[in-house]
C-alpha cells in the first residue's frame, strides 16, 4: 500500500482514463525533473486521486433514448403488420357465412329418437346446381388470389383450381 501506513483509497467516483493517463505522465513529468522531489511527494501521500471512470451506461447515455425509440417503431410495425394479415381472414369468412346464408333457410332438423347433442342428425336439402356452380367459381376465384410460397404449394394449388374448373364445366354436379 502507500508509505504513510494506509489502506488504498475508496473513492466515490472512479477516475476515467484520461485522467489516469494525465495524472501518470504527471508523476513521470515529476520523477524525470527532480527524482528528489518526487520522493519526497509520494512519501507525504500527496499522489492526486485517480480521476472517476464512468459506466458504460452513463458514458453512453445519448444512445439509450436512440434504441428505446428504434425498438419501440420495430414493435409497432410488427404489430401492425400481423393486424393487417388478420384482416382478410375475417373478411373471408365473413364472406362465406353470406354465401351459405341462402343455404341456411333450407336447413331442415329431424329428431327420431332422443340422441345426446353431438350424435344428432341435421338433413339439409339439396343445393341447386346453379347456387352450386357460383359457390365453385367464387372458390376459384378466391384460389387465383392466393400467392403461393412454394412449388409444393403452387402445385396443390393448380390441382385444386383443375377441380374446381371441371365441377364448373360438368353438366350435372355431384350433390352436396
Amino acid at each position: 500500500m502507500s508509505e504513510g501506513g494506509e489502506g488504498p483509497k475508496l473513492y466515490t467516483n472512479k477516475p476515467r482514463k484520461e485522467q489516469l493517463k494525465q495524472a501518470r505522465e504527471q508523476q513521470k513529468a515529476k520523477a524525470f525533473s527532480s527524482p528528489t522531489a518526487s520522493s519526497s511527494s509520494s512519501a507525504m501521500g500527496t499522489q492526486p486521486p485517480p480521476p472517476p471512470k464512468e459506466s458504460f451506461a452513463r458514458r453512453y447515455k445519448f444512445v439509450w433514448p436512440m434504441i428505446l425509440a428504434v425498438n419501440l417503431a420495430i414493435g409497432a410495425y410488427l404489430f401492425m403488420r400481423t393486424k393487417k394479415k388478420d384482416i382478410p381472414v375475417e373478411e373471408e369468412q365473413h364472406a362465406t357465412s353470406v354465401s351459405t346464408k341462402d343455404t341456411a333457410t333450407h336447413v331442415v332438423q329431424t329428431s327420431v329418437s332422443p340422441l345426446p347433442m353431438t350424435e344428432q342428425v341435421i338433413k339439409r336439402q339439396p343445393i341447386p346446381e346453379n347456387q352450386q356452380r357460383e359457390l365453385f367459381k367464387w372458390i376459384l376465384e378466391e384460389k387465383r388470389k392466393v400467392k403461393p410460397k412454394d412449388p409444393e404449394e403452387k402445385r396443390k394449388l393448380d390441382e385444386e383450381k383443375a377441380i374446381l374448373k371441371q365441377f364448373i364445366r360438368a353438366k350435372s354436379l355431384p350433390s352436396i
